[in-house]
């Protein structure tokens, strides 16, 4: 055998193509099909083909590992806000994007209403977003009301939405409301009818061009 340079063994735990992004993919993926109770460092590692113990090496705990999903969906939104036209147009696709995403992964929607987002990445995205606002003539203390409104908001929404869906039949829907007693609800039963007002895209996107509008005038130039 020929003398050489030693090669390099891997450590405990690591794997080859095992990397945080790998893990992160893995888990939402698993959350997507399971939900989010089924997320545990056992379930993840036998998705992965590996001991539980080797993702600690990538993600130091479980709490890691929630915040790892909620910075996979904030930055599904982010190229939305790359290079933009204008700040509004920037904020409106980002709204945009946040909300599919969000629909998207709907067992994630827990995670996000409840944890603050807080790794670096996402926080990149949030540095950079305030950076194209303040260019725009914001001052920074409302660059960050602005985005933390437009965020708010969608997560909100996107939470009434996958909460509150019922079949047009079921109380509450189209349908439903459109057999109510016209001559006591004459407008409900119009708007039911006509479905004018009940698309939650069409809602979602008037919403956040009023809260742009109201930026505008408060807050830029």
């Amino acid at each position: 055998m020929t003398a050489g340079k030693p090669s390099a063994r891997r450590g405990p735990g690591q794997r080859v193509g095992l990397s945080r992004q790998r893990i992160l993919d893995a888990a939402l993926d698993l959350v997507d099909r399971r939900g989010l109770k089924a997320l545990t460092m056992r379930s993840l590692g036998e998705q992965l083909d590996v001991e539980a113990m080797t993702l600690y090496h990538y993600v130091p705990n479980k709490d890691a590992l929630h915040d790892g999903l909620v910075e996979q969906v904030f930055r599904s939104a982010a190229p939305a806000m790359a290079e933009p036209a204008d700040w509004q147009e920037a904020l409106r696709e980002y709204a945009k994007a946040l909300r599919e995403g969000l629909l998207r992964h709907p067992a994630v929607l827990p995670l996000v209403a409840s944890r603050p987002a807080v790794t670096q990445a996402t926080l990149d995205d949030v540095e950079a977003c305030l950076r194209m606002l303040t260019d725009n003539g914001f001052a920074l203390g409302r660059a960050l009301h602005a985005l933390n409104a437009v965020t708010v908001f969608t997560i909100g929404h996107t939470v009434m939405e996958a909460q509150l869906a019922v079949d047009t039949h079921e109380a509450g829907g189209t349908d439903w409301l459109a057999q109510l007693a016209t001559e006591r609800y004459p407008l409900i039963t119009k708007a039911a009818r006509d479905r004018a007002g009940v698309d939650d895209e069409e809602r979602f996107a008037f919403a956040v061009d009023a809260m742009l509008l109201g930026f505008d005038k408060l807050c830029s130039g």
